[in-house]
């Protein structure tokens, strides 16, 4: 039954009110490349630890549990109905962690992002069950979107290269990772090596998988990390200690007036959440073209019960300074990339992403992966910033429909990257009402991105 069709092209699933439940191995093929991608990549989520013990103090054993609680989670989407890789909020983390650091560090400091994530579920849940979200999608002027999904693809360059940023700490490897990394998934040479050659259509399938496993014999060559040691086991993270001093369960409730305070930042980064559902979408929407096989169903509503359920949830269980975003854009495209290739190379986009995120858990507990891949976090972080801001710069531009979108896109995106979602949303919002008056919803579309066809 794996991999089945309904009448309309859509893969099978079990209804379950708003969500389409498909489990592996019944409703959709297991696919072992994407599931050994996601072995190494947990290296991804295991860079979040430095930014939670250098925010919270917290021991690496108690934020490798809030790692592995929201790995569990990642795992919603795809069972539920929702065709991505799920991430992060990675453009929101450093307005974020500036937000906390105003709180003194301890309690306060925990009070704040427990504040913060809980409201930012709950916003986002109400936003899915309303209804709301599909139609803030359809309302939000092109040149808006535009910019926000360009300025946060510039935001994720700007962090690796920002002066004393990851590049600095490993500049050979991740210039070597990057470039091998560009090749691989969006080169013509290489497609068209891929589609004449066996070897390289086998070696295709396996991602970005190949670079991570280079950049672990890369780093240590160059003197930019040491050779990794390798130690046996399942992980240890610490539970007990997670609940007990860092969640509601010992800590009591952050007070009110707390909630009332990360209201600006809680809309700031959702404009950034926004940003990503509008690439998730526009990713899929390709992905629909490229394979009329599967009809691929992305529902915005959906996508915000999920990850603001994610938010909220992991608020109480475990806060987490990275957050639970709808969309990991790096992995996403490889992901859509492997799947446009056809039926051959991913039965399904649900085989994929789903399989992919079952390999990240199981990296999450096995101590030889988490050892061998833990020198080269930092390379891991810096690679899925660096095809995040080529993806996004890309579709936030095919997002415009005209001149004057671009250039107002342009002008937003600077912002974004320079001064925050806040300010970036208020020029965005000014200049379109300038701009487009009152057509500010409609905008134009001057057939810019029609000419040649």
């Amino acid at each position: 039954m794996a991999d089945e069709r309904r009448a309309d092209n859509e893969t099978v699933y079990w209804p379950v009110g708003p969500f389409k439940v498909r489990l592996p191995f019944i409703h959709y093929r297991f696919e072992w490349p994407d599931y050994c991608q996601g072995l190494l990549m947990c290296a991804v989520d295991l860079a979040a630890i430095p930014l939670m013990t250098e925010l919270l103090g917290m021991p690496f054993e108690v934020a490798l549990a809030v790692v592995l609680l929201n790995g569990f989670l990642y795992l919603t989407h795809h069972l539920l109905g929702d065709p991505v890789v799920p991430g992060w909020i990675t453009p929101a983390i450093p307005l974020v962690m500036a937000w906390c650091q105003t709180f003194p560090e301890g309690t306060e400091r925990i009070h704040a992002l427990i504040a913060f994530q809980m409201t930012l579920g709950l916003f986002s849940i109400a936003l899915g069950v309303s209804g709301l979200s599909h139609r803030v999608v359809q309302l939000v002027p092109s040149a808006l979107k535009a910019g926000v999904i360009i300025g946060a693809g510039i935001a994720a360059v700007m962090t690796v290269f920002q002066v004393g940023g990851r590049f600095d700490s490993f500049p050979w490897t991740i210039s070597i990772a990057i470039g091998a990394a560009f090749y691989l998934l969006f080169s013509r040479h290489f497609t068209r090596l891929k589609t004449s050659n066996t070897f390289w259509a086998t070696f295709g399938k396996l991602g970005i998988f190949p670079i991570i496993a280079l950049a672990v014999v890369i780093a240590p060559l160059f003197g930019e990390a040491p050779w990794p040691e390798i130690e046996w086991g399942i992980t240890s993270p610490d539970f007990v200690g997670l609940w007990r001093d860092y969640t509601l369960f010992g800590l009591g409730w952050p007070p009110l007036m707390v909630f009332v305070q990360s209201l600006p930042v809680v809309l700031a980064t959702y404009i950034v959440v926004f940003g990503d559902v509008l690439q998730g979408k526009a990713l899929l929407d390709e992905a629909d073209a490229a394979r009329p096989d599967e009809k691929v169903e992305y529902g915005p509503n959906r996508a915000h019960m999920i990850f603001g359920g994610r938010n909220a949830a992991m608020s109480v269980i475990g806060p987490d300074i990275a957050m639970c975003g709808p969309l990991w854009a790096a992995m996403h495209v490889v992901i859509v990339e492997r799947f446009k290739e056809g039926r051959k190379a991913m039965g399904s986009i649900f085989g994929g992403a789903g399989s992919f995120r079952w390999g990240t858990n199981t990296g999450l507990l096995l101590m030889p992966i988490v050892s061998l891949v833990q020198p080269i976090l930092g390379v891991a972080l810096a690679l899925t910033l660096l095809i995040q801001g080529y993806v996004s710069v890309r579709v936030g531009i095919m997002a415009a429909r005209s001149q004057r979108d671009l250039g107002i896109a342009g002008v937003i995106a600077a912002v974004l990257a320079t001064r925050g979602a806040a300010w970036a949303f208020a020029v965005g919002v000014v200049l379109c009402l300038l701009i487009y008056g009152r057509r500010f919803f409609h905008g134009e579309d001057d057939q810019t991105f029609n000419k040649d066809g």
